[in-house]
């Protein structure tokens, strides 16, 4: 065997050594570790949370009813006031006298009404008897109709001159806070077109708050029932304050795909105020079937919301999933049987089949059905 033949045969006896003893280059990927949690079947309130917004149940703007200067103001501003009580008193002397002057005429007419009633019952006893013509008798019965329309004339400008009158002090027509004053005394006011002051009912009181439409169906089957909500003012967590929900509007906002929703709340210490903001929790009971998983397991890609679950054979799949609500750290969902394994953390970095290296949470294992992780943490 020649030089060259003994070099060759020992290059490849080193290269063949070498290439066995090394790392294989076609081996598995390393597992992706991840932390993961049970999906659960849980008895839950059913809540809907939403942002509301405090309205009165009613609020009026006070005009005056006629014209004149503003002689009194009987309230202080912000001050509750019942219906009916005095707010303002406008001069009141003009209608005063207008008042008798429409009585006078009302009693002067009324005096004549009766004696032509009068004349025209004897001119009709003497026509029976052809004492007087009979046109004279019909001219006096035109004369006592004419003064009788001249009565009920006069009564009905007495009732307006009355009712002026009675517009010259200026009540409040609900009860309910007063707030700024807008014209003072001494103030020339013009009936129909000078805003007063305005009142709003505080108790009881109204929260306005959307829903998402897809809750039209859960809210459906409990009509007729008396829902509970709850309202927490932004200014005070401590004064949450319960109310019945009292409407839920015919139709579905196009724009927003959200329906309104009204409560009724007796609000007797005041604690809601018209225009603030609230948070509202609605009530509508207790979910006893609902399935759910930690709220950070819930992911958001273009073909919608979906969850990585872990597969008895170590691999990770994504799954689709509808989310219904969310209550605190979890989230009720559909799509995923109760006991299935989720991955909680660590999903940035898994791709679909992927194999896992369980972390933290419970392994395959607890499921009971084929092989577990292989992560030998405990369960």
């Amino acid at each position: 065997m020649t030089f060259r033949t003994l070099l060759l045969a020992g290059l490849a006896g080193t290269l063949a050594a070498t290439t066995a003893c090394g790392p294989s280059q076609g081996g598995a990927p390393p597992k992706v570790p991840v932390s993961v949690a049970r999906a659960e079947r849980r008895a839950l309130p059913y809540e809907l949370d939403a942002t509301g917004a405090v309205e009165p149940i009613r609020s009026v703007d006070v005009l005056p009813q006629v014209n004149g200067t503003i002689l009194h103001v009987r309230f202080a501003e912000g001050d509750e006031v019942a219906p009916g009580q005095v707010l303002f008193e406008i001069d009141p002397r003009p209608y005063q006298a207008a008042l008798q002057q429409a009585e006078g005429a009302l009693l002067r007419d009324l005096t004549n009404a009766i004696a032509a009633a009068r004349e025209a019952a004897r001119y009709k006893t003497l026509a029976t008897t052809n004492t007087v013509t009979q046109e004279d008798y019909e001219a006096k019965q035109s004369a006592a109709d004419a003064a009788a329309a001249a009565v009920r004339s006069d009564s009905a400008s007495a009732a307006i001159a009355r009712l002026n009158l009675e517009y010259a002090t200026v009540r409040a027509s609900i009860g309910g806070r007063t707030g700024r004053l807008l014209l003072h005394e001494g103030n020339l006011v013009r009936a129909g077109s000078d805003a007063l002051v305005s009142i709003v009912q505080l108790r009881p009181i109204l929260v306005r708050f959307p829903v998402p439409a897809t809750n039209l169906p859960a809210l459906r089957q409990r009509a007729g029932q008396e829902l509970k909500v709850i309202a927490l003012p932004a200014r005070d967590s401590a004064s949450a304050v319960q109310g019945m929900l009292s409407f839920v509007d015919n139709q579905v906002d196009t724009a927003t795909g959200m329906v309104l929703l009204k409560a009724r709340f007796p609000n007797r210490d005041g604690a809601l105020w018209p225009g603030e903001y609230v948070t509202v929790t609605l009530v509508l009971g207790m979910q006893n079937d609902a399935v759910v998983v930690p709220s950070q397991a819930v992911m958001q890609g273009q073909q919608g919301t979906y969850v990585f679950v872990v597969n008895n054979d170590g691999t990770a799949a994504t799954q689709p999933v509808t989310v219904e609500r969310t209550l605190d750290s979890l989230s009720v969902i559909a799509g995923v049987p109760a006991g299935t394994l989720v991955v909680t953390d660590g999903q940035l970095r898994l791709t679909p089949n992927a194999k896992v290296d369980i972390r933290g949470g419970p392994t395959t294992e607890t499921a009971g059905g084929g092989g577990g992780s292989d992560s030998g943490h405990p369960k």
